[in-house]
């Protein structure tokens, strides 16, 4: 059976480099980034709760019907609000939730020191300050429950990440 796995946490936590990674060692998965879809969705996006949550339906969808096309999936998207990665476990049969914890002060220095290599919107920490709304700064970030996997990505290096997702993720 197709599976979905959802790699959520903080901006900055290590999402996108962790999803890369696993789908560099399995090409078989589809790899979903929020980041991307959002340029698609909104290109001007403003962030407003209505819009976070119609992208998020959006992502939800798309990976439901990839898996019902037989299709194993990645979600690489911060999903601040509980509600929609428990959408997706509801729609999506075989659904795991990485989530990769990491502080915020962390975060804001691994932002600071991000390269040009990902859709996500640069300077992110900074225009929370200015009000731009930040999961875990300006809007909450609410932290799973019972995530199948749990990453401390402040003592776990990107293949350790992997590996350790790819030692659950085997039993289930």
């Amino acid at each position: 059976m197709p599976k979905a796995i959802w790699i959520t946490g903080l901006p900055g936590s290590g999402k996108s480099t962790v999803a890369e990674a696993f789908k560099e060692r399995h090409p078989e998965f589809v790899l979903l980034r929020m980041d991307e879809l959002r340029k698609i969705v909104t290109p001007k996006p403003s962030y407003s709760e209505a819009e976070r949550d119609m992208v998020y339906r959006c992502i939800v969808y798309t990976a439901k019907t990839l898996t019902e096309l037989g299709h194993d999936v990645i979600i690489d998207a911060t999903g601040n609000m509980r509600r929609w990665r428990e959408l997706a476990r509801e729609v999506i049969p075989d659904f795991a939730e990485v989530y990769l914890k990491c502080s915020v002060s962390e975060c804001r220095r691994r932002e600071r020191l991000r390269r040009e290599t990902h859709a996500a919107p640069r300077d992110i920490y900074e225009k929370g300050k200015k009000g731009w709304p930040v999961p875990g700064v300006t809007v909450p970030y609410e932290e799973p429950l019972n995530p199948e996997v749990l990453i401390d990505t402040e003592v776990t290096d990107i293949e350790g990440a992997v590996r350790i997702m790819e030692a659950v993720l085997k039993y289930r």
